[in-house]
């Protein structure tokens, strides 16, 4: 199935809210890097995808009906390419806080994965060094990047496409671009700095 939904913003920008939110909108599953760590059979053919590799993304993303977060957010230009009728979703938040929340939680988080995890630890690396930057320790690179980022999606997208969103923006955009009903409960809040801490074994913050 084609995508609905191609999200172009980065991790820790609400996208395991998204990811959560367009599932149940959608009826499907909505990829995010949580089904990579879930599910390590997946690995290789993303690191095929960071190393310059074809991809054939139908396949590689066939039950799919949405995708967010890293490793798809990096690649927004070849699935948006390969799903001409997806939204474009960008999913955006202030540069500090973004910073504050990554290095808080995914950068800390590199060298905490299990053996069988690695290389796809080190695939995500070279994919920050190549698409966005791995000057993980350097705030004003890091924030520059996300910034750059976030232009290029806004300049490369048709306005008719992109939808630009934030966590606080809920429901309503969406569905509103969907064409869905909005649902009555309200829109799903996860992943907090303290929840993924607490996910990958790192303390809580002080």
């Amino acid at each position: 199935m084609e995508l609905a939904i191609v999200g172009a913003g980065v991790g820790r920008t609400g996208t395991h809210s998204l990811k959560l939110a367009l599932e149940q909108l959608l009826g499907a599953p909505c990829h995010h890097m949580v089904e990579i760590l879930g599910d390590p059979n997946q690995a290789p053919a993303w690191i095929d995808a960071i190393d310059g590799n074809p991809v054939d993304w139908a396949a590689m993303l066939a039950p799919y009906r949405a995708i967010v977060d890293w490793p798809g957010g990096s690649f927004w230009p070849e699935l948006s390419q390969a799903n001409p009728e997806a939204v474009v979703l960008l999913s955006v938040r202030d540069p500090e806080s973004w910073y504050r929340s990554a290095s808080n939680t995914i950068f800390q988080s590199f060298d905490r994965v299990p053996p069988e995890l690695v290389p796809w630890m080190e695939a995500v690396q070279r994919l920050l060094r190549d698409r966005f930057s791995d000057q993980i320790e350097d705030p004003t690179a890091m924030m520059d990047a996300f910034t750059r980022h976030n232009d290029a999606v806004r300049a490369g997208v048709p306005a008719g496409r992109l939808l630009e969103w934030t966590l606080g923006d809920g429901w309503d955009p969406i569905c509103e671009r969907l064409g869905l009903p909005v649902p009555a409960e309200p829109f799903p809040v996860t992943n907090s700095t303290d929840e993924f801490r607490q996910m990958v074994g790192m303390p809580p913050l002080a």
